[in-house]
């Protein structure tokens, strides 16, 4: 570690627990904040617009003001937001048939951004369109509708005319399904399943926006620039908890900073917030000059390894193996702030989803007693061992990390690690708003990638099964969240058994279970779970902060 770094990080240290004590809860509100424009900064643009097709929090934040689904995830920061709420339904219901059937009733008296109303026929062509244009979750969260296993094989043909009835006369709504799914209210409230007037394309609408429900409208975009909102004509408040009226008129996201130049930005009030994780060199300059504007969140966000389990080197379980060991979460943590920020991780789940079980794999043990829980150290020598009896000393790796300061850190010290245990390795870096979609195409045959994960909802079964369960990998396709391209029949049973099981102490066993046989075969290896750190501007008032939506954008009011 440079003078630098250790420099930083020692007063990291001092700062950041004062600075999670301080900012923890929200501020707040004022009576009178209405009106005025939110700033907001990303270094690329998110992609699409589709809100059925983006899987990544960059615009989730956004979605979560223009879309509704039946129902969504409370409003709220803390554990509140967790919770499922009526949204478009008027009621969450009770299930029906052993837990196969659910009923719903739409609010009436909805519009879309256009002036439309939304109907029922609406309700069943949105979840029709999840399966025709491909949705990344259309396999892993709804595949459980009766019919959905026909959508998934002729897309374009699909109706679901068994899973799903609506009534237009009472604004009735019933879903089907083929087994119990105890979390099947949890994924309908995910932004997947929002609802989009029936003549929507069942394509990807790229940069155009489609009609909404929420408080806000998209009124233009640029992906080389900005995305702008403006406020919705129609929109008027039916649940505060599931869509708020919001307090600023216009959000502005603006593309293309460095992350070093958005802080400096946030900083000196010309923005209001700034996606990109923080770099090192400006965290301790963050808590002495600005401890009442960060805020340190717990979250569901992970770092992680994928290993491609079908180009070698690592279609060799040896060497996916090796690189666990090689690996070393601790010196991978500073560079996300420290153990302040960062915590190593045993298994793919995070530890405040999937509470790991004695000894962690992939490590040695701790020095002594009083040494480091968890996972203490790495082993270089068995790493090297498990390259040489794999066969695969001296093969060409690469490694591809985003651009920003914070990966291209962790790819150049990985780089170096991989040629301490015997590989030829080189680093690879692409925009974040590429980086993404391009390691989930096995086309371009990635062979070892770093990437986040932001869990949908804190379960299980969004990280060891949406990331790993043979449904999720879809060849030659940028919607692959399986980036391993893993699939073990074994291991979906035993994952297909927790998701039907509705007792809490027994599903968990079960999610153990299935976690400890991913640990195993190690198709990628689990770095850190991350605190989440945000930087506001000194005019960003009622700070808010979701799991999945990062800062609630409809509750920030600015002066």
């Amino acid at each position: 570690m440079s003078l630098c770094a250790r420099y930083v990080f020692r007063h990291l240290l001092v700062l950041l627990p004062a600075m999670f004590a301080l900012c923890v809860t929200a501020q707040a509100a004022g009576q009178d904040h209405h009106g005025g424009e939110l700033r907001l900064l990303g270094s690329t643009s998110g992609g699409t617009l589709d809100p059925q097709l983006h899987y990544t929090p960059v615009y989730l934040q956004i979605f979560s003001a223009v879309y509704d689904g039946l129902l969504t995830y409370r409003k709220a920061g803390g554990a509140a937001g967790d919770e499922v709420v009526p949204d478009l339904a008027t009621a969450l219901p009770q299930p029906e048939d052993g837990g196969r059937t659910w009923t719903f009733y739409l609010r009436p008296g909805i519009r879309f951004s256009d002036g439309r109303p939304v109907r029922v026929q609406d309700v069943q062509a949105s979840f029709q369109r999840i399966f025709r244009v491909g949705s990344p979750t259309a396999s892993s969260f709804y595949e459980n509708i009766v019919g959905a296993h026909d959508c998934l094989r002729q897309p374009h043909a699909c109706t679901l005319s068994e899973g799903m009835e609506v009534d237009p006369a009472t604004g009735r709504i019933t879903f089907h399904l083929v087994e119990p799914d105890a979390e099947f209210l949890t994924k309908l409230a995910y932004p997947h399943a929002v609802i989009l007037p029936a003549d929507t394309p069942d394509h990807d609408v790229g940069t155009v926006p489609v009609a909404g429900t929420g408080a806000y409208r998209v009124v233009s975009y640029d992906p080389q620039q900005s995305l702008h909102l403006a406020r919705n004509p129609y929109f008027h408040v039916w649940s505060d908890a599931a869509q708020p009226e919001g307090y600023v008129d216009t959000i502005i996201y603006r593309f293309g900073l460095r992350d070093e130049d958005e802080v400096t930005s946030v900083e000196a009030g010309h923005d209001d917030w700034m996606f990109e994780v923080k770099p090192l060199d400006r965290l301790g300059e963050l808590g002495a000059r600005f401890p009442d504007r960060v805020h340190i969140n717990p979250s569901l966000h992970i770092v992680y390894v994928p290993l491609n389990v079908h180009i070698a080197p690592f279609d060799n379980a040896m060497a996916r193996q090796a690189v666990a060991w090689a690996l070393d979460r601790h010196a991978a943590a500073i560079f996300y702030g420290g153990p302040a920020v960062a915590t190593p991780m045993c298994d793919m789940a995070p530890p405040n989803v999937l509470p790991p079980v004695g000894q962690c794999p992939y490590t040695l043990p701790a020095v002594s007693a009083s040494g480091m829980s968890g996972w203490p150290r790495p082993d270089l020598d068995r790493a090297r061992d498990l390259v040489m009896k794999s066969g695969t000393q001296g093969q060409a790796v690469t490694i591809v990390v985003q651009t920003d300061s914070t990966q291209r850190g962790i790819g150049a010290w990985m780089r170096d690690r991989l040629q301490q245990i015997g590989y030829r390795a080189s680093v690879r870096e692409i925009s974040r708003g590429v980086q993404f979609s391009y390691i989930q195409n096995s086309a371009n045959n990635v062979q070892i990638s770093l990437t986040s994960w932001f869990g949908d909802y804190p379960s299980p079964s969004n990280f060891v099964y949406l990331l790993f369960a043979c449904s999720s990998f879809h060849p030659h396709s940028d919607n692959s969240i399986n980036i391993p391209g893993y699939c073990n029949p074994a291991l979906d049973a035993v994952m297909h058994r927790a998701l039907q099981e509705p007792r809490d102490p027994v599903r968990m066993a079960l999610w153990r279970q299935a976690s400890n046989m991913l640990n195993s075969d190690e198709p990628a290896v689990p770095l850190l779970a991350i605190k989440d750190v945000d930087l506001v501007s000194a005019r960003l008032g009622n700070y808010a902060y979701h799991t999945l939506y990062h800062m609630l954008v409809a509750r920030a009011w600015v002066r």
